[in-house]
């Protein structure tokens, strides 16, 4: 349990930017800890939740819920359904926290760090969801899209939907096949660029 906790907490973290998608209602924390988010649909390597400084290794099928953050290790993944609808899948050396949440709502969540790609149907039941934390706040609705380590910056790039993104006091916003990068935390975000094959499919592969 200690190796691979030490393996989760080497992660390189990354904060400052801001993805929204207008429209949405924010959320306050405070959530019970014992309320079921989701649960975990696939898992490769091995990964945790924390909870109230308690961990435990999870495994395929396993729940998580409000206040739960869930890390994965060198070289893992893990896919987690949260609500009905939502999915969400982080590669290696990430950390995520299920700060609030609640079915059929919404709620919020903090990417801490890691890659991550988050997957929403456009017809699914609407849920004022946002994720904040490692780069700001986005707020989501029937989006798809890719958030994390790019490229030796940090990136955002969106495979379907839009979102706006925000850092450094600038916003723009992205539709599907666009992205930007971010040079370093609080920097200002590159205008909207198309992102050719081989990049989107390295990108893609640290959350597959």
């Amino acid at each position: 349990m200690k190796k691979v906790t030490s393996k989760l907490r080497a992660t390189a973290r990354f904060t400052g930017l801001s993805l929204l998608v207008p429209g949405f209602l924010a959320f306050t924390f405070g959530a019970a800890a014992a309320d079921r988010a989701g649960a975990v649909d696939s898992l490769f390597g091995a990964a945790q939740a924390e909870i109230a400084k308690t961990e435990r290794t999870l495994a395929q099928g396993d729940a998580v819920f409000v206040g739960d953050t869930v890390m994965t290790a060198f070289q893992s993944r893990v896919s987690m359904q949260v609500g009905e609808a939502t999915r969400i899948r982080l590669g290696e050396n990430a950390r995520l926290r299920i700060d609030r949440y609640l079915m059929g709502v919404g709620g919020t969540l903090t990417l801490g760090s890691g890659p991550m790609l988050f997957d929403r149907p456009s017809g699914a039941r609407p849920e004022a969801l946002r994720i904040r934390g490692a780069f700001g706040v986005i707020a989501v609705r029937g989006t798809r899209f890719f958030a994390g380590p790019s490229q030796g910056k940090l990136a955002v790039f969106v495979d379907r939907g839009s979102v706006s993104v925000t850092s450094g006091g600038k916003t723009i916003a992205l539709k599907a096949g666009e992205g930007t990068d971010i040079a370093h935390p609080g920097a200002q975000p590159t205008m909207p660029k198309s992102w050719g094959h081989a990049r989107i499919v390295e990108a893609f592969s640290t959350v597959r």
